[in-house]
């Protein structure tokens, strides 16, 4: 079982050059577990392709329907996205320290890795990287 954030989430739909290793290490597992804010995250990566012109509007839904039916199927596992999560998140911000740069987004994708106990975050994300890292979790990037 792994959790991972958008960044990794976003490879195993958008082709990029770690996409078929990312496929292949998320399908090895038992469980993949995302933050629910990935619903949203997700649908935000897709629909900016559709407006920078790198997928037409069929491209975008088609990814947007195969993401669907992989939820429909159970291949995610959903963390909840709740008042405890939000709140911890937000008091994350009062310890760290100035040098370090976390977007409100990824540190709720960190929060909820502390929460459950896990001690590594898949990501693709720099920053998130080395926030990760700050806050004593494993960032884990899944090479080509």
């Amino acid at each position: 079982m792994i959790i991972c954030d958008t960044s990794t989430i976003a490879k195993f739909y958008v082709f990029e050059l770690e996409s078929a290793a990312v496929r292949d290490r998320l399908d090895a597992e038992d469980a993949v577990c995302v933050s629910e804010l990935v619903r949203v995250e997700i649908m935000g990566v897709f629909h900016r392709r559709l407006r920078d012109g790198k997928w037409s509007r069929d491209e975008f839904l088609n990814v947007a329907g195969q993401f669907a039916a992989d939820d429909i199927r159970g291949y995610w596992t959903w963390m909840p996205l709740d008042n405890t999560i939000v709140e911890a998140a937000a008091k994350t911000f009062t310890t760290l320290p100035s040098s370090v740069f976390l977007r409100a987004s990824d540190c709720i994708h960190l929060v909820t890795a502390i929460h459950h106990n896990f001690a590594a975050i898949f990501t693709h994300d720099t920053h998130q990287t080395v926030a990760a890292a700050t806050l004593g979790l494993e960032p884990v990037a899944i090479p080509a």
